[in-house]
Formats: structure tokens, C-alpha cells, sequence
């Protein structure tokens, strides 16, 4: 199992329920593939870089998830039909040595 990071971008103007609807989503997704959803966290409403689908501000939840490889696809595919969503990212973590380990805890 790898352990990725999913960002994702809603409308600014979503509601609370709809992000606890979409969080509970996700984690329904992981759950089914045998993965685990390490954290979640919600970063607020901030404003978009250029406007996207009629959008100025955008709802930003992260989510740190431990996900077996052959489901990665599967999970792109169904947040990109998620009509929730505007944006989203999802990225491997790269494992990290005990050289850099002890670098960040200087």
C-alpha cells in the first residue's frame, strides 16, 4: 500500500452538508478498496487563481489516504464524474529516508 495525498477544490459557496456528503464519499471509496484514510482537513474557503466553471472562490478539503496501487485509477475516474468537485489533485508521497527524516527534525 502507498500512501497519497488527495487535494480537492468545491465551489465556493458549498454548504457544510455537502462537504461532509462528499467526505463521506471518499471515504466510503477508500474504505471499499481496503485502503484507510490516514487525515482529512478542511483548509476553508480561499480565492481561485483564475475563475473556474463560473467559480471565484474555492472550498479546499486534504486528505492524507494509504491506498493499494491498483486502485489509484479507479479513484481518479470516479472524483473526475464527481460533480461536487472542480478541481482535484491526487499524488503519490514519495517515502521518505532517515537522512531526510532527520533533516526536517532539525
Amino acid at each position: 500500500m502507498q500512501i497519497y495525498e488527495l487535494t480537492t477544490v468545491l465551489p465556493g459557496k458549498t454548504t457544510a452538508a455537502r462537504k461532509k456528503d462528499l467526505v463521506s464519499k471518499i471515504e466510503k471509496m477508500v474504505k471499499a478498496a481496503e485502503g484507510k484514510v490516514l487525515a482529512k482537513d478542511d483548509w476553508g474557503v480561499k480565492d481561485l487563481a483564475y475563475t473556474i466553471k463560473k467559480n471565484v472562490a474555492g472550498a479546499y478539503l486534504y486528505f492524507d489516504l494509504e491506498l493499494p496501487s491498483s486502485f489509484v485509477s479507479s479513484l481518479n475516474d470516479k472524483l473526475k464524474v464527481e460533480d461536487d468537485i472542480i478541481r482535484y489533485l491526487l499524488v503519490r508521497q514519495e517515502k521518505r529516508g532517515k537522512e531526510e527524516k532527520k533533516r526536517k527534525a532539525k
